[in-house]
């Protein structure tokens, strides 16, 4: 172990990386790979809680890490690995989920949105979520973990199911704190900027998938949703569509919001702005889905790095569930 403090996260293997995923957090997980020990995975065990095709999983899986890889996670400088091909996740989730009550998770936030829409065809796994994602967190003893708004909630549990087992059985898990990096952009929707980009879109014209070729970038640009009046001024109250595309340029372009409104004041419509927003995210997603399609077509490639992160990952969980077993009570041969 290199001594340095340990950083997980995970994304669920659905859909596809968009701008917002690279410009919001791929960016800042890029920037902790040389202070702290990286780990990266993709949370397959948990795509499989709402209905999937099995096919289409596999797929999305190799394609993510290619993409990650693509946008600059070194596999040389971090490790990466599928939640699935490591065992202890889910034989911790189990030996935690006998800590966790059952009232606590059905107050969680996620979990009651679900059960609004989905109703009594739920499945039991959304409601034991966030205890494996307190697995995923505590069976690689990490320090930090970067997290959005919609899992800050689910942390906490993980931080209250941490103390409620080390106060239960002795001192074994680190309790994470929330890694708070670089303000990453805010990346909006780009048919509705009301609302994040997300891979989830209905309108795939919304999102600009970090594979999107330079004439469909060029497109969705020019179709994006902007608002009344010519003028290009930051304003998310008034103007979100023109301030999304304005925050959106200022990142890929690597200036301040108000560098780009002063480049852009001048201009005399949207049309020429949105070209020059365009050229810009184009010239950010060429070479990563130039490298994409490089990763994506070598299958050894990709089972090396799958081998590597997985034999690693499986060295550190094996050595916490040595650890958990004893503590709990089981016979440890």
């Amino acid at each position: 172990m290199s001594g340095k403090k340990i950083v997980l996260t995970g994304m669920q293997p659905t859909g596809k990386l968009h701008l917002g995923n690279l410009l919001g957090a791929i960016n800042n997980w890029r920037r902790m790979l040389d202070g702290y020990d990286c780990l990266f995975f993709l949370a397959d065990q948990h795509a499989i809680t709402m209905p999937h095709i099995p096919a289409e999983l596999r797929k999305n899986t190799a394609d993510c890490v290619a993409q990650y890889i693509a946008c600059g996670l070194d596999p040389a400088r971090c490790k990466i690995f599928l939640q699935s091909q490591v065992i202890g996740h889910t034989e911790l989730m189990w030996i935690l989920s006998c800590l966790t009550p059952i009232g606590q998770l059905e107050r969680m936030t996620q979990f009651k949105d679900k059960s609004k829409k989905i109703g009594e065809s739920l499945c039991s796994g959304l409601l034991f979520y966030p205890v494996l994602m307190a697995a995923d967190i505590l069976l690689y003893g990490a320090d930090f973990v970067p997290v959005g708004e919609d899992q800050k909630q689910h942390l906490e549990v993980t931080r209250d199911i941490a103390q409620k087992f080390n106060n239960t059985y002795s001192e074994t898990f680190t309790v994470p704190e929330p890694h708070i990096g670089q303000a990453g952009a805010r990346v909006m929707s780009l048919q509705n900027p009301l609302a994040k980009m997300s891979k989830s879109e209905k309108n795939q014209n919304g999102l600009i998938g970090v594979a999107d070729s330079d004439d469909l970038i060029r497109k969705k640009i020019a179709a994006a949703v902007t608002d009344s009046g010519g003028t290009i001024e930051f304003d998310e109250v008034n103007k979100p569509g023109i301030s999304n595309l304005l925050n959106i340029y200022a990142a890929v372009a690597e200036v301040s919001v108000g560098e780009a409104v002063e480049q852009f004041s001048s201009l005399g419509n949207y049309a020429p702005f949105k070209r020059i927003v365009a050229d810009a995210i184009v010239a950010k997603i060429a070479p990563i889905r130039e490298k994409y399609g490089e990763i994506a077509g070598d299958r050894e490639y990709l089972l090396s790095v799958f081998r590597a992160g997985r034999e690693d990952a499986q060295r550190r969980a094996n050595k916490m569930m040595a650890k958990v077993y004893r503590k709990v009570g089981f016979v440890i041969e």
